[in-house]
Formats: C-alpha cells, sequence, structure tokens
C-alpha cells in the first residue's frame, strides 16, 4: 500500500491485550508504540523530596510508584512536595527519570510553564501563517491563569498547526492550559500521581500528524501483516540495498555492525555505509534502542567520510528521539549517543506476542 497507514490495535500479552500503535509507509514499518507497566514518559506526579545523592548532583524522589531520580538538589529538603514529569522509562532495577520542567503537550499545542512566550513552530515558515496563530493564542490565552503563575507560564504551537483547524488549534491550547494551572494548583500535599502519560493510540493520535489512512478494528495488525514485521525485530540482521547491518544491543551499549554483502567493487563500502546510515534511525526507534551506539562500518576511503555523515545527518533530522552524532574513535569506529527515550522492544514484546 502507498502512502501512510496508522493502525491502532492490541498485542496478547501474557496478562492481557497490550495497546500498541503501527505506522506504515509504503508498506514498511516506520514506527511502532507498544504500552508496557512501567511508567509512561509525561507522567506528573506531586513527589516528596528523599535524600540526596551529591556525587551524581541530584535527589532521589519518593512517588506512587516508586522511587525517582531529579537532577537537582538546590532548594530541596526531605520531605518537601515537588511536582515533577516523567521524563524516559527507566533502565531494569533503577529510579524513574523525572524533571521539573513540566510540559503539557498535545497535537497542536505544548505549554510551558515556567518559560514564558507564545511562540510557533520554526517548521512553519509562512510568515501570513505564523501571525495568524500567535493572534489565536492570543485570543484564546487572553487572562488564563496559566500566564499568571510564578513563573509565568508559555506556549508553543506545533508544526500541525499549519493545515489545522482554526478551532480545534484553539480548543488543545484551552485544554493544555486549563490541565497545567489544575496541576500547579494541587501542588501540595502526599506523593500522588496527577497525570498518566499518553499511551500508545494517544501518543499516535499526538505525534503522528501526517495525512494517512487509519484503522482502528482488532485484527488490523494481522491483516497487515505486522506481527510479522514485529518479529523480524528481533533477529540483528538487516538488509540494505548494497550490504547487510547487524544490529545488536549489549550491556554496555548497541553495536552496529555493516558488510558490503558479495559486492567487492571500490564503491561497495560507501554504498553499504550510505544504505545504514539511512536507515539506522528507523532500526533504532523501531527496536527501541538508546544510549551509546558503535557503528563498525564496511570499509570506504576516509575522503568519503563526510558523505556518510551527511546522510546520517539528514536521517536523524526525521527522527524525533535526541541523538548526538559523537565522531570517529581511533579505530575508524562512528559513535552516536541517543537519548533513552523508548523501552528495549525486548523489555515489552516475547516473540510469542507475535509468533
Amino acid at each position: 500500500m502507498k502512502g501512510h497507514l496508522i493502525l491502532l490495535d492490541h498485542l496478547d500479552g501474557p496478562a492481557g491485550p497490550v495497546e500498541s500503535a503501527v505506522l506504515m509507509r509504503d508498506g514498511k514499518l516506520e514506527d511502532l508504540l507498544i504500552d508496557s507497566d512501567r511508567p509512561r514518559p509525561g507522567t506528573i506526579y506531586r513527589a516528596l523530596a528523599d535524600r540526596p545523592v551529591k556525587g551524581q548532583g541530584g535527589m532521589f524522589m519518593t512517588t506512587p510508584d516508586g522511587s525517582a531520580f531529579l537532577r537537582q538538589i538546590k532548594g530541596l529538603s526531605p520531605g518537601a512536595p515537588l511536582l515533577v514529569q516523567v521524563s524516559g522509562y527507566a533502565d531494569p532495577g533503577k529510579a524513574i527519570p523525572v524533571t521539573t520542567k513540566l510540559l503539557f503537550k498535545s497535537r497542536y499545542a505544548i505549554v510551558t510553564p515556567g518559560a514564558p512566550g507564545l511562540n510557533v513552530s520554526r517548521q512553519i515558515k509562512d510568515e501570513a501563517i505564523r501571525d495568524t496563530l500567535l493572534e489565536l493564542a492570543h485570543e484564546t490565552l487572553a487572562g488564563h491563569p496559566i500566564l499568571a503563575t510564578d513563573p509565568a507560564g508559555g506556549l508553543i504551537l506545533r508544526s500541525s498547526c499549519e493545515e489545522a483547524d482554526p478551532d480545534e488549534v484553539a480548543e488543545d491550547i484551552r485544554a493544555m492550559a486549563d490541565l497545567a494551572a489544575r496541576i500547579f494548583a494541587d501542588a501540595d500535599g502526599p506523593a500522588e500521581k496527577l497525570v498518566d502519560g499518553d499511551g500508545p493510540h494517544a501518543l499516535a493520535w499526538r505525534e503522528w500528524i501526517q495525512p494517512a489512512q487509519i484503522e482502528t478494528e482488532p485484527g488490523c495488525f494481522a491483516h497487515h501483516e505486522v506481527l510479522d514485521k514485529i518479529a523480524a525485530l528481533f533477529r540483528p540482521e538487516v538488509p540494505l540495498n548494497g550490504g547487510v547491518m547487524f544490529v545488536e544491543p549489549t550491556r554496555a551499549f548497541t553495536a552496529v555492525d555493516v558488510n558490503t554483502g558479495r559486492d567487492t567493487s571500490l564503491a561497495a563500502g560507501l554504498k553499504a555505509n550510505l544504505a545504514a546510515a539511512r536507515d539506522l534511525p528507523r532500526q533504532l526507534r523501531l527496536r527501541g534502542l538508546g544510549g551509546q551506539v558503535i557503528l563498525d562500518l564496511a570499509p570506504m576511503p576516509k575522503k568519503d567520510r563526510p558523505s556518510f555523515e551527511g546522510a546520517l545527518r539528514a536521517a536523524l533530522r526525521s527522527d524525533d528521539t535526541d541523538t548526538v552524532m559523537a565522531g570517529w574513535t581511533p579505530l575508524g569506529n562512528f559513535e552516536l549517543q541517543r537519548k533513552r527515550a523508548r523501552q528495549p522492544l525486548s523489555e515489552v514484546v516475547t516473540p510469542e506476542m507475535v509468533g
């Protein structure tokens, strides 16, 4: 099938159905969201300060879902309540990572308490549209209490606003601003979960904004052979146009090995490496891999390194996970540092669930 296809379904987990969402592009798996039993990113707690860890420059916090870790000590005393938001998934056995920089994010709007100002996504280039959106934001938030908080709140209008219905944008702004105001009015008290993070279906609506056919019927995963595509992610081998790539997570980092296969021509190395660069962000996203990533590339002349870096940089621009291109090692490997924004696929899905 050509174009984008969004599928909202459930996987059969050991404890019952697991909410899941899939984005396909031209019949290829583009993105994959699967729920888990861990606190979702975006969850907001009223947490209680527990004990500082000066060597790590932070403090453990008490939440209803277990211990959380905040990289902040200044101004906190044990037992004090504080609003925090889950910023990512915790590694097994570690505290939940949280931040005090709360964001209230929806499809069109992001309310930013503590960061005043009304802003429009830089991806919207048309000045007339930008002016219209700013005027809409001013009218919608005129006199709203979130702008009067200390520190004052702000707003970011997302790129999805460019072709959206103004009434829907205004409704999104009001909903997020009202939610933020309610949360900040409820900052005192015992440890409590105040807002749950969005699940896969809500995240799909919020983040997958490209025009797409949407299917929500139970069994749509099986109908579009999604289970086979997910099962393939448990195998390290990734066929490339001009070679093969192996993506293998270890305890310390993710190792990526790029080979040319049967092609032994002088240009084979660069061809395989460029193909790997274009597909690597998708493979890491689908597999839920973050942290340190080390690429053992196919042999190519040093003069071709800028071409590889350019292809990788372009591919990362369309990926929503923060990734730093750390550069070349003395042995000729290439290193990345990627935010742990998702749980590894192996922690939320078993081969039996997609077999």
